[in-house]
């Protein structure tokens, strides 16, 4: 009997879903998200993959809708975009879910993987798969044979997997089902999709959360050395101003410098215990792959705190924490990321607009250097490139409320693309979060703020507190942690 009941609230609690059962056209059955308690509804729309031509293929899109707990829910649900390119919104939603629970108290929670993500007749490509071992896994070799491969296995014309074309398959989804306004969450690439909508349906649009803001002026990958640079420097800079890091490590920064120096003359081959397996294995490291997995720690501030700590013991030849940190961040990361579908994305809307002059300028005597950009370019070369709107680059402008939030520390999308952004939204409000990174709804006061701009439905009389409470975690001193 205790079962039926059960099984009955959970429909009951479905069926109230704000979009409305007679709008909506959207078959949804029950669901369950991985590491969620309440039951969710799930569907699957499909769409034209040429959305001009109205033929040919179609595409399934995976949607999850998560309805509101109040028994009368307000209409307008809140929509995640997710970042990458290449992450699919519904694969996330068991990990996000719990951090939304004051907004799903009123308003729904709708996930969408977009076309060629997820669900969603992903694009996946993955030359070096996280299980690979850990020579591959540091492998820096251009994989041209695995890239074509990857080009010849899809059922797909990637050149239609670009992010205006995916906007207006997320504007069929809304009507689908049966919601007239929608409020926009976009976290890293995410928010430019968010801007895309905005500009291509504005009328659908409510309220704009953007997350680690990536406008229209921010070229993929042109200015991650640059940015990078920044987020290394304020690391160092941290650690030489606190007593105890830069007891701990001295001449921290001579000492990382000395050692790109060392791999730029000659790989280093070392052998080091797979921080899974235990298995010991032998590893290859050149700078290149030193630096692009560094640059992956920076992300966040967590994992950015042992940076001191990893970077003094591989000076000392002691590579294994380096391994064991990159190895553990990197195989959660690649579950939930089509790396084609970021090539679709990346080739079309921003490769072309990368001249050798601005490759030179933006990586120029930063720690990073040139080779990753190069290497995308190159795989733009060999990938088929679709077209964009007139004007695609041109700054979105609106009146449309929009909250924009910055980690302080981010190495991809620092404040300052917030703020270029902010120029042409005239609604808007722009807050940074002292010793965050990248990414700030992990923090509490950041997922309050969201939450009292969506109930209010505008920036006026929202009031960030974060700078009172907020700062970088304290840097390891050992393997233990920092200093009580």
């Amino acid at each position: 009997m205790s079962v039926v009941l059960g099984a009955l609230l959970s429909l009951s609690a479905c069926s109230r879903s704000a979009g409305g059962e007679s709008n909506r056209t959207l078959p949804l059955a029950p669901c369950r998200l991985e590491g969620v308690g309440r039951q969710a509804l799930c569907g699957t729309l499909e769409v034209w993959e040429d959305r001009a031509a109205k033929q040919g293929r179609k595409v399934p899109l995976k949607v999850v809708v998560v309805p509101a707990l109040a028994s009368s829910p307000l209409s307008d649900p809140l929509v995640l975009l997710a970042g990458g390119p290449g992450q699919g919104a519904a694969k996330l939603a068991g990990q996000v879910m719990p951090l939304l629970e004051r907004i799903q108290r009123q308003r729904d929670l709708v996930f969408v993987d977009q076309r060629g993500t997820g669900d969603s007749r992903p694009l996946e490509c993955d030359p070096v798969p996280p299980t690979a071992p850990l020579t591959e896994q540091f492998d820096d070799t251009f994989h041209e044979k695995e890239i074509r491969a990857c080009l010849a296995s899809y059922d797909a014309d990637v050149r239609l997997y670009t992010t205006p074309i995916a906007m207006d398959d997320l504007d069929e989804v809304r009507a689908a089902l049966g919601y007239d306004k929608l409020n926009l969450w976009g976290v890293s690439y995410g928010t430019r999709a968010a801007l895309v909508y905005l500009r291509q349906h504005p009328e659908h649009v409510r309220t704009v959360i953007l997350d680690g803001v990536a406008p229209m002026s921010l070229v993929l990958p042109l200015y991650v050395a640059r940015d990078g640079q920044r987020s290394l420097d304020l690391l160092l800079t941290g650690c030489e101003k606190d007593a105890v890091c830069s007891q701990r490590y001295p001449d921290l920064r001579g000492r990382f410098t000395a050692l790109l120096e060392s791999l730029a003359r000659e790989p280093l081959r070392t052998r080091v215990q797979h921080p899974l397996t235990g298995a010991s294995e032998d590893v290859i490291l050149t700078r290149t792959a030193f630096v692009g997995a560094l640059h992956s720690l920076l992300y966040q501030p967590e994992t950015a705190a042992m940076l001191p700590l990893v970077v003094d013991r591989a000076t000392q030849g002691d590579w294994g924490p380096f391994v064991a940190l990159y190895v553990t961040m990197h195989g959660g990361l690649e579950k939930n990321m089509s790396q084609g579908m970021h090539l679709s994305v990346v080739c079309s809307e921003d490769a072309p607009l990368i001249t050798e002059e601005a490759l030179v300028r933006e990586t120029r005597g930063s720690w990073m250097g040139e080779r990753e950009l190069r290497d995308t370019l190159q795989a733009c070369e060999l990938w088929p490139r679709g077209s964009v709107p007139a004007g695609y680059r041109d700054p979105v402008t609106s009146d449309v409320p929009v909250l924009l939030l910055s980690g302080e520390l981010d190495p991809v999308t620092p404040p300052q693309w917030a703020e270029d952004a902010k120029k042409t939204l005239s609604n808007s409000l722009h807050v940074v979060l002292p010793g965050v990174g990248h990414g700030t709804y992990t923090v509490g006061c950041a997922r309050t703020l969201m939450s009292d701009f969506v109930t209010r439905g505008s920036v006026k009389g929202l009031e960030p507190k974060c700078r009172e409470s907020l700062a970088r975690p304290p840097f390891f001193t050992s393997f233990a942690g920092p200093v009580p």
